[in-house]
């Protein structure tokens, strides 16, 4: 069998209409909602389906929405028997990814993200940030002007995503500053909608307090293979994990670093559980052209019916 990778997204990748066929078609689907709901007290399904997508995308919403889903197709997957050799997520996609692995139980997986979003949302509501998202630069390239313009203010970078696009973060007149000095050097420098300037400093403020509540939390050993997001290799100590997870919040996300572990590992069959298409868009960039691979997504049904057709 092809060693086969679950990868789940994160913030960005949310649409209205998400789940609701898988809704619509399984019973256990609605299980995960109602309890997604029962610990957010927020009504996760309406706002999948119906939107608006103002609402979905706040972060405290967005947070369990996008994660119930992720956690949606991954139960999909498993009641098929279908197994990860590995599992990764992309920021808030990680914790769907320890789900995976069997680090924590999909409960546990919610109420972490809830309060991830809530913290979150309470530190973008103090410190006005701002994120975009630099294309045409290598990381050394683009670290040198960042740790330049760092000197007069905060800005850092948030996502390695594939080799030449970084997104950047912090105040927003430095990140604007980075955006100007990248577009002289022939680069583009992209600004995102978002809420916060996630991956910085300036929500600094909600990581002690998200330690303390992870802590009340018992992690397990990884029962598959688990990559890190602010290792970009694999974590496979519980307690170290839970450490690492505490960092995550304000350390970038090595997701092109997590790709070229997958490559060494030679895997093949790359799926994408959770809604929208960035992560495989970001594969297509990143494995070299004569790489064997198959790509999947996994977030409707005629999805899942291609996926299980060329791989059952």
């Amino acid at each position: 069998m092809k060693k086969i990778a679950f990868l789940f997204p994160g913030q960005g990748s949310q649409s209205v209409g998400m789940g609701q066929e898988f809704y619509n078609e399984y019973d256990f689907v609605r299980e995960i909602f109602d309890m997604t709901e029962e610990i957010t007290k927020i009504n996760i399904s309406r706002l999948c389906f119906k939107g608006p997508m103002e609402d979905l995308t706040a972060t405290v919403n967005l947070q369990p929405a996008v994660t119930a889903v992720n956690l949606v197709c991954l139960t999909i997957m498993e009641k098929e028997g279908i197994k990860p050799f590995v599992s990764a997520g992309h920021s808030l996609g990680e914790y769907s990814a320890l789900c995976s692995s069997g680090v924590i139980n999909r409960e546990d997986t919610i109420r972490l993200v809830y309060q991830r979003g809530k913290l979150m949302h309470r530190e973008a509501v103090k410190n006005k940030g701002a994120m975009s998202a630099i294309i045409g630069l290598s990381i050394d390239e683009l670290s040198r002007i960042v740790a330049e313009v760092r000197q007069e203010g905060i800005v850092a970078v948030a996502n390695h995503n594939t080799e030449k696009q970084i997104v950047i973060t912090g105040s927003p007149d430095q990140v604007g500053k980075v955006g100007l000095i990248v577009s002289e050097k022939g680069a583009r420098a992209i600004p995102l909608k978002v809420s916060g300037a996630w991956h910085s400093e300036l929500i600094k403020g909600a990581e002690n307090e998200f330690a303390d509540f992870l802590n009340r939390f018992s992690f397990n050993k990884p029962a598959s293979p688990l990559i890190l997001n602010v290792t970009g290799d694999f974590g496979n100590d519980p307690a170290e994990i839970l450490s690492i997870m505490a960092k995550q919040l304000c350390s970038p996300v090595k997701w092109y670093d997590t790709i070229q572990r997958l490559i060494e590992e030679q895997v093949e069959i790359f799926v994408e559980a959770g809604p929208g298409k960035v992560l495989a868009g970001l594969l297509k960039k990143i494995l070299p052209k004569d790489y064997p691979r198959k790509i999947f997504n996994v977030n409707n049904m005629k999805s899942v019916d291609r996926f299980f057709n060329e791989v059952l």
